[in-house]
């Protein structure tokens, strides 16, 4: 059964935005359990590898068997080593450090807001910047909008540092995690790159890069981990979630977003995603729901369907 380019688009974006907003619910209740930030860094990236790289070994035995030169990385990437390097940086690696780190400080309503909600604003400058894509005025207003709703969420909390609170610190981390991804997303359009070839090239990265330096780094108790300690059914969950979910399924599904509907209409696409994960927090995780993140809530929304406009 064949789908049309729309369709394929559209049930694109349903996934994404569905593993999206659980990925913030279920990253945020990790942290009030066993696991430190790179603990479940690392059971992503082990999750995604255990699938992407019998894949990518067995995508490219036939090339290989011809005597042909394929992909980077002893042949595991598909892709060149230069797309598969600063992919695997951006895209995997500093990414996934940055939001789980920032879990542990800010609750889920403040990367509901700050990581997608952000998305259109990086995403937009950086088309700007690496492809030359104008904005218009209507788009420009949906990012002064988004630009506020950020304000309002994270200047709380820089106010509340003072104090001595922490907060700040994951709104922080939140955004620059929205800045690494919103580049990698401007990488997939200017580079042309496949959704498969591409999760499966910034995962191997992170598998050969990350995942032997952080275990070494762990057993020699160089890096505090806690993987030793949680009990295994913990374990198989972040890695079938957080890995095969929120790596696999999920990075398949927005780089096809991203070649059907460009990079920065595809990440105005997640519009949903901040009012959705943070009423999902307020109801599963009982975390409050302040005056200052409902404003941010409706200003980032709305600054993301001013961008959806057809005349943006």
């Amino acid at each position: 059964m064949k789908f049309s380019p729309r369709v394929k688009g559209l049930l694109a974006a349903f996934v994404t935005i569905l593993i999206w907003t659980s990925f913030i619910v279920i990253a945020r209740a990790s942290v009030s359990h066993h696991l430190l930030p790179l603990d479940i860094a690392f059971l992503r990236i082990l999750g995604a590898g255990s699938v992407l790289l019998p894949w990518a070994w067995w995508m490219m035995r036939p090339q290989r068997q011809a005597g042909k030169k394929v992909g980077s990385l002893w042949g595991l990437s598909p892709l060149p080593i230069r797309i598969t390097i600063i992919g695997g940086l951006f895209g995997s690696f500093i990414f996934s450090m940055l939001s789980y780190s920032a879990f542990f400080y800010a609750p889920a309503a403040h990367a509901s807001v700050l990581m997608p909600g952000s998305l259109p604003l990086w995403t937009t400058l950086m088309a700007w910047l690496l492809l030359s894509q104008s904005i218009s005025k209507v788009r420009a207003a949906g990012l002064v909008c988004i630009v506020l709703g950020d304000l309002l969420v994270g200047g709380s909390s820089l106010l509340q540092a003072f104090e001595g609170g922490e907060v700040w610190k994951g709104d922080l981390l939140f955004m620059c995690a929205a800045c690494c991804w919103s580049f990698y997303t401007v990488l997939v359009r200017r580079e042309g790159l496949d959704a498969v070839h591409a999760t499966m090239a910034v995962t191997i990265f992170s598998c050969v890069t990350f995942l032997p330096l952080y275990a070494i780094f762990a057993w020699l108790q160089v890096l505090p981990s806690q993987l030793d300690a949680a009990p295994w059914q913990e374990l198989l969950f972040q890695a079938l979630y957080q890995g095969i979910g929120s790596v696999v399924i999920s990075g398949i599904s927005f780089n096809m977003m991203v070649r059907h509907y460009g990079p920065v209409r595809s990440t105005m696409l997640t519009a949903v995603v901040p009012a959705l994960s943070a009423l999902s927090a307020v109801v599963l995780l009982n975390e409050p729901m302040y005056w200052n993140l409902i404003a941010g809530l409706a200003l980032v929304t709305c600054g993301i369907l001013f961008g959806l406009r057809k005349s943006s």
